[in-house]
């Protein structure tokens, strides 16, 4: 692939304001997650509270997801997208306001990230199903490594200024900063039309809908088996590296190589993502649960020997074969699912992967307390590769190929 063609989704006039909304909106984002991690430790220096005001978002994004699928493949997806970005802006704004000043107290937070979580859930389909009704099937590849590029890119450089944020003037900015992304994320979003879906044959029946897509879901192996996976793949992530993670920092490598070491896990994913403007990705979930296993390092170095330099390695190489997972998964979904059926399908795929992060989320910290950080880092490690290896088990995920780059559904043109 010529560098001509990895950057012509570009040109086209609605990925390209698709692709602004999301960098800015990125941008905030990075630097939140630190920042939220951080304001809730210095209210209570607590893993166990951290977790509860993660899985408060976490829980009512997964109950809402199946609805947003719906919604998603029922109305125009970037108007979904703009209610979701609106909405969230005004949750992080109050929550930045009550950081700052100094107002704010654990179930505060807690009850705001239900809000963030509620439109999170109606949201994510949309931006995770949108993509192909805005570039050709031929351009998928090139277009989602673009928006990875963006989303990599801020990941480097969000954490290291967020963590700059939180120990120099607080928290409270990076939370700011992030719900002002969210308002300017909808607005760009104004001038994308579109194309027109063909006319529905029956009235709308969102269980008869949600049926349809469980039914579809279940009929394709790779589809679940995977889902399932991450299930438990997610679950461990969220608890051990997100829950765990900043805890084990703040008594060894501090807060801000806590963030350095975020931000190496972004660059490898970000390093990956120029590789794969140019390389077409062949099997890509056999290579994408590959790459998913070279997070179980990090997660191994967290607990025996949570040292600088070989957690940044290490997260540098986690980010790389994350990428490629993001790629692989995103390319399989959209080449092998119709318009139709799409955003149903990520709102399962979603529902399946993120059912049990909150399980992760409140379970992780009281497990440390019983047991120990090390043991439970170390067993968390372990299990990581455990269920790479059973999900590499189905031949439906280790032999699904490309699919012919031929366009499933017809986009109008939007070039400059």
């Amino acid at each position: 692939m010529t560098w001509s063609a990895a950057v012509a989704p570009l040109r086209n006039r609605n990925f390209a304001w698709y692709f602004a909304s999301r960098f800015v909106n990125t941008l905030g984002n990075m630097m939140a997650s630190i920042a939220l991690a951080f304001a809730v430790l210095d209210i209570t220096d607590s893993p166990t509270a951290l977790g509860q005001v993660l899985a408060a978002h976490t829980i009512p994004m997964i109950a809402l997801l199946l609805y947003g699928g719906v919604i998603a493949d029922r109305l125009p997806r970037t108007l979904v997208l703009q209610f979701s970005n609106l909405a969230s802006a005004v949750s992080q704004g109050a929550i930045a306001v009550l950081v700052l000043t100094g107002e704010a107290e654990i179930w505060m937070l807690v009850a705001l990230s239900i809000v963030h979580g509620v439109v999170s859930g109606v949201g994510f389909p949309a931006m995770a199903s949108v993509l192909p009704q805005l570039v050709e099937r031929s351009d998928l590849q090139p277009a989602n490594a673009l928006v990875s590029l963006t989303r990599n890119g801020m990941m480097v450089l969000g954490p290291t200024v967020g963590a700059l944020l939180v120990v120099s003037v607080g928290s409270g900015w990076a939370l700011a900063v992030d719900a002002a992304t969210w308002l300017l994320a909808a607005l760009l979003l104004t001038p994308v039309r579109l194309p027109a879906r063909p006319p529905r044959g029956e009235a709308p029946d969102t269980i008869r809908e949600l049926r349809e897509g469980w039914s579809f879901f279940w009929a394709t192996p790779w589809l679940w088996i995977v889902v399932v996976g991450f299930g438990v793949l997610n679950a461990i992530h969220a608890g051990a590296w997100f829950t765990l993670g900043p805890a084990v920092a703040d008594d060894t490598i501090g807060r801000q190589g806590w963030g350095y070491v975020l931000s190496a896990e972004a660059a490898g994913l970000l390093l990956t993502t120029v590789v794969l403007l140019r390389v077409r990705l062949e099997r890509p979930l056999l290579l994408g649960m590959l790459g998913v296993a070279m997070m179980a390092p990090p997660l191994l170095l967290l607990g025996v020997s949570p040292h600088l330099v070989g957690l940044v390695t290490a997260a540098f190489l986690a980010g790389a074969g994350t990428e490629v997972f993001g790629m692989g998964w995103n390319l399989a979904m959209q080449e092998n699912i119709e318009d139709g059926m799409l955003s149903r399908a990520y709102s399962y795929d979603a529902l399946g992967s993120f059912v049990a992060m909150p399980i992760g989320q409140l379970a992780f910290g009281p497990l440390a307390v019983a047991f120990g950080f090390q043991p439970v880092l170390v067993a968390s490690a372990v299990a990581y590769v455990a269920v790479v290896a059973l999900v590499l088990c189905s031949r439906s995920v280790r032999d699904l190929p490309r699919a012919p780059a031929t366009p499933a559904t017809q986009v109008t043109s939007g070039t400059s």
